[in-house]
């Protein structure tokens, strides 16, 4: 429970520590950086034994999708702590996903996490607080859709978390060889060639820091504490705990960013999160054993 609490808190806080590194910088070069550090470990971590066509699926959207989408939402003004919260929509939008593409028909708690969570993202959404636009939280959004499309690559070849080499680390690992080259030319194209160059001049001690914290500390060594955690304890026990993230974000950019959510923000927030729990429990116990839910 310390350990899952832990890590759950180092996702959350990793929201802050994304926006504090990245002024200055273009937010795809942040990115392209982000993943350059993360593949390097591709030297020592062992493939997953899944195909290229996975890994890359993988990396394109629960990668470069998700975190390119994100950090430009932050740079767009999107407050930390909301933009963590918005991101728990991938919860719901993975079950819809699944629905359609691998025919997964949800049950009737799924389908009651979903329509929670489907009120609280309405919530948050109209009733945002801040200054951030609302092409800001759209983003987010996005990058939640991206991460959702992502678990369905892995979930439909057939990676489970905490196998051994198909842990969710090695994937994680070999599919971000997919993000560094793809994030950069973006960020030429979007961002334009001088920007690129007064972003790597701006690239300073803070920006190095944050790097550091998000690729080593939540990356790496996150999700290695997490598979194993997966590996020695039924995933109905674990996988909640990242619900604690958004918490964290949001208590951390109160306390230190004195960023107060708006009372609709946090109606639509404790149901974005119950509707995410109702979810998670629901996909978690459908995929008991009949032996594990006896001994349960």
């Amino acid at each position: 429970m310390i350990l899952a609490a832990g890590v759950a808190a180092a996702w959350g806080f990793n929201f802050l520590v994304i926006d504090w590194g990245m002024p200055g910088i273009p937010p795809l070069l942040f990115v392209a950086i982000r993943f350059a550090v993360v593949a390097a470990f591709a030297v020592i971590v062992p493939r997953p034994v899944a195909s290229w066509t996975t890994i890359v699926g993988v990396g394109l959207f629960m990668s470069l999708g998700q975190f390119g989408l994100l950090y430009s939402s932050l740079a767009l003004g999107l407050q930390p702590g909301l933009a963590a919260l918005l991101l728990q929509a991938q919860a719901v939008f993975t079950v819809v996903i699944a629905a359609g593409v691998l025919r997964e028909r949800p049950t009737l708690g799924q389908t009651v996490g979903v329509t929670i969570g489907v009120v609280g993202l309405a919530a948050v959404a109209f009733g945002r607080g801040g200054d951030a636009p609302a092409i800001a939280v759209v983003l987010a959004l996005a990058a939640a859709l991206s991460w959702a499309v992502g678990n369905v690559i892995s979930r439909r070849a057939g990676v489970v978390a905490g196998h051994g080499r198909l842990g969710a680390l090695s994937l994680t690992v070999w599919s971000a060889l997919v993000v560094p080259v793809p994030a950069l030319a973006l960020a030429f194209v979007v961002e334009g060639p001088s920007a690129i160059a007064a972003g790597l001049a701006a690239f300073g001690w803070s920006a190095a820091l944050s790097t550091l914290y998000t690729a080593g500390l939540c990356t790496l060594v996150g999700y290695a504490i997490f598979n194993g955690l997966l590996a020695r304890n039924p995933s109905a026990a674990v996988v909640p705990w990242v619900l604690l993230a958004p918490v964290v974000a949001m208590v951390a950019a109160a306390v230190l960013l004195d960023q107060i959510p708006a009372p609709a923000e946090v109606i639509g927030g404790v149901l974005l999160v119950a509707g995410v729990l109702v979810t998670t429990v629901g996909i978690r116990v459908r995929h008991l054993s009949p032996s594990t839910a006896r001994d349960g």
